[in-house]
């Protein structure tokens, strides 16, 4: 008798092609100095342990799943109307409502490389096709080759500033420039998970929505307002374009606890500008001292710096920072990205750097 076929469920091809996301690395031990993930090294902000606590009191019942009490504060703290405010877990998570909302199989979107690795991914996803960018030079986002990539079925444009992982920030002047060049049926986002590490309060791209409704912000609660664990997201963008992220939504995606400690991360916004600043004074010391050792790095405008490295530094400096149980974000073929921490930990870094500044030129 003839083998009968062996019929299973099988996942779409670009399922089965897309790279698998790479999260930082962890360690149980207390002694491993964690910088492999662009998270916050503080304890939660005031009130959002009691936040969290007494939401946990309501766990049977689901959440408001239009997040409005979070949407208001949101609103009110940036002074924009509530209906411009989209809620996700996380913002990677409002990202994917973007594609799925936008992108259709076939349609382009088009960002910088190396930038977040989530985006060819959720571009794969949606079956859209990814249209990368080399950076410059200097790390930073070529915009005028970006623009000139956007083609007939180029739908969406992402622009991380500062970029994860090299921490460049595009100047204002320039994004302005870029909205110009860009066609006003392309919606341009425009993450900024590392917003409050560049000068907490002094973003523009706010004032840009009015003059420019094919614009979408992206930001988190995840970084500065430590709130990585309990993932909330948000994007703010002309009412039609925040609608439609609404709508693909996963429901109830944000959990009450989430909520309710969103909601009282940003009531303690002068605590969030106090962590921010001693970031900030941490990465200026620590490219100081990484600058002074021969090392070429970017300015990081994020809570990270980054080090350019193919092989076979790539491997050596990977190697160097388990021996000293630091745990880094590698990508290979291209670089280190280390996340800042409190001094002592920055400290550790400098001394694994030290050691191998015989490199540095490389």
């Amino acid at each position: 008798m003839p083998t009968a076929p062996d019929l299973r469920p099988t996942p779409r091809q670009a399922v089965l092609d897309l790279p698998g996301y790479v999260a930082g690395r962890r360690s149980a031990s207390p002694t491993t100095a964690a910088l492999a993930s662009n998270e916050s090294h503080e304890p939660p902000l005031p009130g959002v342990l009691e936040a969290i606590t007494a939401a946990g009191q309501r766990a049977n019942r689901y959440p408001d799943m239009g997040c409005i009490a979070l949407r208001e504060v949101i609103a009110e703290a940036l002074g924009r109307p509530v209906a411009e405010v989209a809620v996700g877990p996380g913002s990677v998570a409002v990202l994917q409502q973007v594609i799925t909302a936008f992108c259709d199989a076939g349609d382009e979107v088009v960002f910088a490389w190396r930038s977040f690795e989530a985006y060819p991914i959720l571009a794969a996803i949606a079956g859209a096709t990814a249209v990368r960018v080399p950076l410059r030079a200097d790390e930073g986002h070529d915009l005028i080759a970006m623009a000139a990539a956007i083609t007939d079925r180029t739908r969406v444009v992402l622009v991380c500033s500062p970029n994860n992982p090299t921490g460049v920030a595009i100047p204002a002047p320039e994004f302005e420039a870029f909205l110009h060049a860009v066609p006003r049926h392309v919606l341009v986002v425009l993450d900024e998970a590392y917003l409050e590490f560049c000068g907490f309060g002094s973003s523009r791209s706010l004032d840009l929505l009015e003059s420019h409704p094919n614009l979408c912000l992206l930001r988190t609660l995840s970084k500065a307002y430590g709130l990585a664990g309990l993932r909330v997201g948000y994007a703010v963008a002309a009412d039609p374009v925040a609608e439609a992220l609404r709508r693909t939504a996963i429901p109830f995606g944000v959990s009450a606890v989430a909520q309710a400690a969103g909601i009282a991360a940003l009531a303690a916004r002068d605590e969030v500008a106090r962590r921010a600043d001693a970031v900030v004074g941490e990465r200026e010391r620590m490219l100081t001292a990484l600058r002074a050792l021969g090392w070429r790095t970017p300015d990081s405008s994020a809570n990270f710096v980054w080090l350019r490295a193919s092989e076979p530094l790539f491997s050596e400096l990977m190697d160097a920072f388990d021996a000293a149980d630091i745990l880094v974000r590698g990508y290979p073929g291209d670089g280190v990205r280390i996340s800042l921490a409190d001094p002592a930990t920055n400290d550790r870094v400098v001394a694994v750097l030290a050691q191998r500044a015989r490199f540095a030129a490389q």
